[in-house]
């Protein structure tokens, strides 16, 4: 199985799971041409692609979708609380209700319930004897999901904001309230302490996703896991998705 986040950010987000016999996007938050252009790099097209899994449907993880299915007829993976939002852009008999687990070819699919201001999912994704988890866009991760998590080869998970760079940043109070709320977005320090329980001998390779461009930097959300769980004697490779720039792809 590879993993490459296509992008990642306020602005859009999009990324590529495939393997040898399927290619599944999570979220279609950028337009038609710009997936067409890094599918390409990779010597795809759009009309490649199996299925697509979403999220949730805020406008930066479904603006791409109208589009994308009237071009490729794919089929829509989403929760049963999202059809009536879904529907206004795209066909019912392309949308199917996940079902928890679920299979896509050779990928089994775990979904993982997030805490957003809509509803939503992240996932576990495995193939074979390798596992990747996906999760953004939620205010805490609930600890009963913890234990499927743990241990998995790669994480892609969100990182939004530094506390402090938030609460003294340009948004407005109420904006900031909702970021830091149980619907709202991960901390780097709330990310942190996850990743150090959940992380194992099996994890190569962390993806911290969703960065603010307002209220975080790179460095900042890199140090802050970093260091935490180098304090705790775990070295791991730590990289950060990007707004206008695709991941190198990931063999999970």
């Amino acid at each position: 199985m590879k993993v490459k986040v296509l992008a990642s950010g306020s602005k859009g987000n999009s990324t590529l799971i495939r393997t040898s016999k399927v290619k599944v996007l999570i979220d279609i938050g950028i337009n038609y041409q710009t997936l067409a252009s890094e599918l390409e790099k990779l010597n795809l097209t759009p009309n490649d692609l199996d299925a697509i899994l979403i999220t949730h449907t805020h406008s930066d993880h479904i603006k791409g979708l109208q589009v994308l299915v009237k071009k490729t007829n794919l089929r829509v993976y989403a929760l049963e609380e999202m059809l009536e939002e879904l529907s206004k852009k795209i066909p019912l008999d392309n949308i199917f209700i996940y079902k928890n687990p679920f299979e896509i070819e050779d990928l089994k699919i775990n979904i993982i319930r997030i805490s957003h201001d809509v509803e939503g999912v992240g996932f576990i994704i495995e193939h074979q004897n390798h596992s990747l988890v996906y999760i953004t866009d939620t205010g805490y991760i609930n600890r009963r999901y913890l234990p499927l998590m743990t241990n998995k080869d790669v994480y892609i998970i969100e990182s939004n904001h530094d506390e402090k760079m938030l609460m003294e940043g340009p948004y407005p109070y109420i904006l900031k309230q909702r970021v830091i709320s149980d619907k709202g977005h991960l901390s780097n320090n709330t990310v942190a302490e996850y990743l150090l329980e959940i992380t194992g001998t099996n994890t190569k390779k962390i993806v911290l996703a969703h960065i603010s461009e307002k209220n975080n930097t790179e460095e900042l959300a890199i140090s802050t896991t970093k260091n935490l769980l180098e304090e705790h004697g775990i070295h791991k490779d730590i990289v950060v998705a990007k707004q206008h720039e695709s991941l190198e792809e990931i063999e999970v």
